[in-house]
């Protein structure tokens, strides 16, 4: 979705700006904090562990997010290299933070003696509530742009819209897993990831103004186009993703 004149920026104070990507995030994290804190005490999870937790998987989550979209965007952080700590200004690759906070959470727990495959469960509502929040914060950033495509509704794509409802859609979905069945633990979380993976793969990356990697197709008149650096490694996360669902069903 791309509206001219839009502005990033909530209010300012002196030097100090609001932006709607920091609001999006705070609310974010808060909201992660809050589901991990109710259900974590039930499962004999100190609050300070909880807090510790949550802590280091943002850290971990922002620089591995980070790292891999300035990796991805290259061409244009090299000569731009001051913009590479900007995440005020958006730029996070969802995959990167996957990595990141599996890493840190799971380092963690295993110092700690936490199950974590019931931490990584404990955060999915978070970042569900994340991935819907800030594509909407995308919009006043105005990037995440979708394809511009003759035969669609609009000049192009509202990809930032359809990366949100993803985000709500896979709420939903373990909304309704948690409550009315008992899964062993990091089912929950590794179907969140095989959810998110297909739909961002077929739906948010078909339709959005990513580079193609090494060979592709375009249609112009629909505003879809294949293979983009995400869906490239689709393939693979599935893999992995079914593969850990089936070793946690065995067990």
């Amino acid at each position: 979705m791309y509206i001219e004149d839009i502005n990033p920026i909530i209010f300012t104070i002196g030097p100090l700006a609001l932006r709607w990507y920091g609001l999006m995030f705070a609310i974010s994290v808060l909201s992660g904090f809050y589901f991990m804190r109710k259900h974590g005490i039930r499962k004999e999870i100190s609050e300070d562990q909880i807090i510790t937790l949550i802590a280091l998987i943002m850290i971990a989550l922002i620089v591995g997010a980070r790292a891999v979209y300035v990796i991805v965007n290259w061409s244009y952080f090299a000569v731009r290299p001051e913009l590479i700590i900007r995440i005020d200004q958006g730029g996070l690759a969802f995959h990167g933070g996957l990595i990141g906070g599996i890493l840190a959470s799971w380092l963690y727990c295993r110092a700690q003696k936490i199950n974590w495959r019931e931490v990584a469960d404990l955060a999915v509502p978070g970042v569900a509530i994340g991935i819907a929040l800030v594509r909407v914060a995308n919009i006043f950033n105005q990037e995440i742009l979708g394809r511009e495509a003759a035969l669609f509704f609009f000049e192009r794509h509202p990809t930032q819209i359809y990366g949100s409802l993803i985000g709500v859609a896979l709420l939903l979905m373990h909304n309704y897993l948690a409550r009315n069945r008992d899964y062993s633990p990091g089912y929950l979380f590794w179907n969140f990831v095989l959810g998110y993976t297909l739909l961002r793969g077929l739906i948010e990356e078909t339709f959005r103004e990513n580079p193609l990697i090494l060979w592709g197709y375009i249609s112009e008149a629909w505003g879809a186009g294949f293979f983009t650096t995400v869906q490239l490694f689709t393939p693979f996360i599935i893999v992995l993703s079914l593969y850990m669902i089936r070793l946690i069903q065995r067990r």
